[in-house]
């Protein structure tokens, strides 16, 4: 069911061996373009006509009313809103202790500098929705800003074919304390976010996933806004030895894989016996699943078991695919988090499934995917501020770093940048100006 790898000692793994479908194809950048274009011109016309085309609703107020909330919190269960609050007490919880805080400090030439930290004023984030529902996505946005101090905070997710919102997104909404939601999707909900109609004021920045659109829109927006990452089909490695239990390789194997038919899956073993075990595992649970079809499309498109000499290759193999997941199903799996460098959520022992990550151990699940793990994070309380460089100087800690700005600056060729130094010590002294002109004329 699943392509296989045997990499020995010496062998590493090529792009080749994992081709990743991360990229954004051309033809969805166009129509992103020519959505937020129309989006731009037309404003909220654009944003009913595009919900009736895509999520087939037909909209009358864009923003989600009181009373849509009072009735999705009389809808939903009590066991629910327990399950939200609980997970959304342990993400508040973990993301508290990534809190960056301001510093500064003066030394002794009356030099005072430091980093001033601040929060965005408003931001956008983005849930999935329509027929299906991701109120997880909403604590994992949301509370980081809350936690972040970020003032206002709007929510866009895709309406259903009735024109509402899911009530558990909703609920979920409350919990995390958005109060301003609309009922928007797709590109058109990125373009809004970016630029503003008359329902919706414009952001700061952008974060969370969506499809190819969603994802191509937040590309071209960038710069005009901030966005977090260009999130592309979810992924999981399961790296394995001898030790770990066939079926619970395979089930988290499946978790993965009934996301999407782009979802990417991997094991990387050193037991060369496990990947028969496992896929006669995957074939057994199949019987009653009721997503066979997508995660069986899954496996085989984009399924690769890497079968590894040793310990070493494996690690080197895990580090190569940067993904997503990283599950270690391992031996001693603790004394192995030294050795991964590229993961974007790290999964120690047979206890932990990926799916405690997506939902209430508290850890952010919007995670990079496609081998960015190589050089970025998982979302955090940092994407929700700014950091601000703060620099005075005394009148000593000038005339003691002057000479050193003007020399590097006529280096430069910045003649102004070297007065901009030297007319200050001459006001300060009564002298004339100390930089040589022959110099800054060269």
């Amino acid at each position: 069911m699943m392509r296989r790898i045997e990499l020995a000692r010496g062998r590493r793994l090529s792009r080749d061996d994992v081709p990743r479908s991360g990229g954004i194809d051309s033809e969805v950048l166009g129509v992103a373009q020519r959505i937020i274009d129309d989006v731009r011109e037309r404003g909220d016309a654009a944003l009913r006509d595009y919900s009736e085309q895509f999520d087939h609703a037909v909209l009358g107020d864009i923003a989600v009313s009181e009373n849509e909330i009072a009735e999705a919190l009389a809808a939903v269960g009590e066991d629910f809103k327990h399950a939200i609050a609980q997970a959304a007490v342990a993400i508040e919880d973990f993301h508290r202790r990534q809190v960056p805080q301001s510093w500064f400090t003066t030394d002794e030439g009356g030099v005072f500098l430091g980093q001033k930290v601040t929060p965005l004023e408003r931001v956008g984030i983005y849930v999935p929705g329509g027929r299906a529902c991701y109120p997880s996505s909403v604590l994992m946005n949301a509370i980081p800003a809350v936690v972040a101090g970020v003032e206002e905070i709007a929510m866009a997710v895709p309406p259903g074919p009735d024109g509402r919102v899911n009530p558990y997104t909703l609920v979920a909404a409350v919990e995390a304390g958005v109060e301003e939601i609309y009922k928007v999707g797709g590109a058109q909900a990125i373009a809004a976010f970016a630029y503003g109609t008359a329902s919706i004021r414009r952001v700061d920045k952008i974060t969370g996933p969506g499809n190819a659109y969603v994802t191509a829109a937040k590309k071209l927006v960038m710069g005009d806004v901030g966005i977090d990452m260009l999130a592309g089909p979810s992924e999981v490695l399961v790296l394995a030895d001898e030790t770990a239990e066939p079926l619970l390789v395979a089930i988290d194997l499946m978790a993965q894989a009934e996301h999407d038919p782009r979802a990417a899956t991997y094991l990387v073993t050193t037991d060369p016996s496990l990947p028969d075990e496992v896929e006669f595992a995957i074939g057994e649970l199949l019987k009653d699943s009721p997503r066979a079809e997508v995660i069986r499309r899954s496996l085989e498109d984009n399924g690769v078991v890497v079968v590894c000499s040793d310990i070493d290759v494996a690690l080197d193999a895990a580090n190569e695919i940067a993904p997503e997941h990283l599950e270690v199903q391992m031996a001693d799996p603790l004394e192995l988090l030294g050795s991964i460098r590229n993961a974007g959520a790290i999964f120690l022992g047979p206890w932990t499934p990926e799916s405690v990550g997506d939902y209430v151990a508290g850890p952010n699940h919007v995670l990079p995917t496609g081998g960015t793990a190589r050089f970025s994070s998982p979302l955090c309380v940092d994407d929700f501020v700014k950091k601000s460089s703060v620099l005075s100087y005394s009148l000593d800690g000038l005339a003691f770093d002057g000479s050193t700005v003007m020399t590097i600056a006529l280096a430069e060729g910045l003649e102004a940048h070297a007065r901009a130094v030297s007319v200050r010590l001459a006001i300060a002294y009564g002298a004339d100006e100390d930089i040589d002109e022959k110099e800054a004329d060269e």
